[in-house]
């Protein structure tokens, strides 16, 4: 009989004991040793069902296809757009993914994407050289306009998101802003400015405390507070 030796949310170390017997399975961010799951790094403990992961405190941005990220327009080339993905990797959105409008050769690609624009987009590879290739022909993908640009943890992407969209819903509600949450750690907002920065340190609070069970609660009385 397995025995889960964490609770979920714990903060654990390398070495930690996570669990024991095979009821339990290692995910990222552990490993079995013989019938003990063990810690590979610093980070706070999930539990999904069987599957035990650990989730980073801090850490880079490692692009995996599938993900909708915020970029930013670096470069303009003949064919398309290099990305700053917010990683050691910058990225290509190519003339052909990035509209469902025809481009045609030699046309001044500036008109679509400029230097400095950021866009939403989803990657679509991500080769073993860590070349990626983005696409914007799916829904919500588009140009970003106006508004403020932070950078958070994109470790705590998934806790500034909330389950089913939960917290970013809320922190919308309350301040009537649009945001939008890169799984790159780029987030848009656009609002009135009083609101965008209440939205911004509510988001700040959240990447403090994405450890902290009742997380939901405190948001919700720190935005009663202020608003």
């Amino acid at each position: 009989m397995g025995e889960l030796l964490v609770k979920e949310k714990d903060i654990v170390v390398p070495g930690d004991e996570l669990a024991t017997g095979m009821d339990f399975l290692p995910d990222s961010g552990a490993y079995r040793d013989n019938d003990k799951i063990i810690a590979t790094r610093l980070g706070v403990v999930g539990v999904n069902g069987r599957a035990i992961r650990i989730i980073p405190l801090s850490g880079k941005y490692i692009p995996k296809k599938g993900d909708t990220i915020i970029g930013k327009v670096i470069d303009v080339t003949f064919t398309g757009w290099r990305i700053d993905t917010n990683s050691a990797y910058s990225a290509m959105l190519s003339s052909k993914d990035a509209t469902t409008r025809f481009i045609n050769r030699g046309a001044d690609l500036t008109q679509y994407f400029n230097f400095g624009d950021y866009i939403v987009a989803k990657i679509i590879t991500v080769t073993s050289q860590k070349l990626i290739d983005l696409t914007m022909k799916a829904p919500g993908l588009r140009k970003l306009g106006e508004g403020r640009v932070i950078t958070v943890n994109p470790n705590k992407v998934p806790r500034i998101i909330g389950k089913n969209g939960s917290m970013v819903s809320l922190i919308k509600e309350a301040t009537g802003c649009t945001i939008i949450v890169g799984q790159n750690g780029i987030v848009w907002l656009s609002g009135a400015p009083e609101k965008e920065l209440l939205a911004v340190n509510t988001i700040r609070m959240i990447e403090k405390n994405a450890h902290v069970s009742g997380l939901t609660e405190k948001v919700s009385e720190f935005l009663s507070k202020v608003n």
